[in-house]
């Protein structure tokens, strides 16, 4: 009779990930986080008025950063952007 490692979908397992370590240098992404990093977007300071009062917004540099990348992937709904960069790890990264 065959033996088996015993396993159970109830555990638990927790994987520590470095974000700066998933996106390797020379990738498409990594290009683009490098890009976008260089621009200036000073633009966009003077829309958000949360200095006192709200939430930190998000930085627009990440989301363009997202936003171009799930576009290079020819994934251009927001639901499904959203739903990305909670599933896979260099949208994280990102």
């Amino acid at each position: 009779m065959a033996r088996y490692k015993d396993y159970s979908y109830l555990q638990t397992k927790m994987v520590a990930i470095s974000y700066d370590r998933q996106i390797i240098p020379g990738t498409f992404e990594h290009t683009l986080s490098d890009v976008i990093d260089l621009l200036d977007m000073s633009i966009f300071d003077d829309r958000y008025h949360n200095d006192k009062t709200g939430a930190p917004a998000y930085d627009p540099r990440v989301l363009l950063k997202i936003i171009l990348f799930a576009y290079s992937k020819g994934v251009i709904y927001s639901r499904r952007i959203a739903q990305l960069c909670s599933e896979n790890v260099v949208f994280m990264a990102l």
